[in-house]
């Protein structure tokens, strides 16, 4: 991703690690700053006085940005504290609400990220869920026959990443959707795409998935904010409760500052996403 500049004076370091996380970048520093130490913007969003009204908007607003970034309706898209909450929420979410329906089956990859693979153990011993954790290739990937063989009556859910947070490998998505889905179409398909947010246009019809899972601080936002795309009919049980929050399915006030930034990072990504993966390739070429 985009190179920061350092005073070397000051930090005579350099800092490669854009993949496990950016810096803030000023534009989105500058849009936060007002729901930070604002006159108006540190109102409560579910206030209903013109204080919590402002940042209301300003949330909202937000929501647009982050969904049309993954050609998604705004009404789709759920905020959360980061991508390990909204991993959590998607699988735990899915699992729970299933279950009613007789489906108490997962199935995921190995070399998922911590936050689905700690999730879906954490189901498997808490809650009495089962789940397939299928081995890859030596590409690194998953084939999509593999995962719909995995695929049973009782399966609730497939839970593959879209790229791989260590080794990079990008997953064929939309292959393994449309094999899961045809082996039973009650399946929910769900993708982390923390990864690969800031490195490929996503769309979530593309790449046929009911919930996708994006963070904030790789696209240059803040720490904090995250969000879940669930697809309109897709069943799940919130995770958190105590509130109204996030149409009743994310208890607990928005974090509004974080929120703000994360739309003003993906209102920003499209300048900056395909000049910087030239670029990058260009150097993986030379170097």
């Amino acid at each position: 991703m985009r190179a920061r500049r350092y005073n070397r004076s000051v930090n005579p370091h350099y800092y490669l690690d854009y993949a496990a996380t950016t810096p803030v970048d000023p534009q989105v520093r500058d849009a936060m700053l007002p729901y930070l130490d604002g006159e108006t913007g540190f109102g409560n969003p579910s206030s209903v006085h013109r204080f919590g009204a402002d940042v209301r908007r300003a949330v909202d607003n937000a929501r647009d940005m982050v969904a049309e970034t993954l050609r998604a309706d705004a009404g789709e898209i759920y905020f959360t504290s980061g991508g390990t909450e909204a991993d959590n929420t998607a699988l735990l979410g899915v699992l729970w609400a299933a279950r009613e329906r007789g489906r108490d089956h997962l199935v995921t990859v190995q070399t998922e990220h911590h936050a689905v693979l700690d999730c879906a153990r954490f189901a498997e011993k808490t809650f009495g869920f089962r789940v397939t954790y299928l081995p890859v290739q030596l590409d690194g990937t998953v084939s999509p026959e593999a995962v719909a063989d995995a695929v049973t009556d009782a399966t609730a859910l497939a839970s593959v990443m879209h790229g791989n947070n260590e080794i990079g490998t990008v997953q064929e998505i939309r292959a393994i959707s449309d094999a899961v889905k045809t082996k039973n179409a009650g399946v929910y398909v769900h993708t982390d795409a923390v990864q690969t947010l800031g490195a490929m246009p996503l769309d979530v019809d593309e790449l046929g998935v009911d919930l996708l899972t994006v963070s904030a601080h790789k696209i240059y936002g803040a720490k904090g904010a995250g969000a879940l795309y669930v697809r309109r009919g897709t069943a799940w049980t919130p995770l958190l409760h105590g509130g109204q929050q996030e149409r009743e399915r994310r208890a607990g006030t928005e974090n509004a500052a974080a929120i703000v930034g994360f739309g003003k990072a993906a209102e920003l990504l499209p300048s900056w996403r395909e000049p910087e993966a030239v670029r990058l390739s260009l150097l993986r070429e030379t170097f």
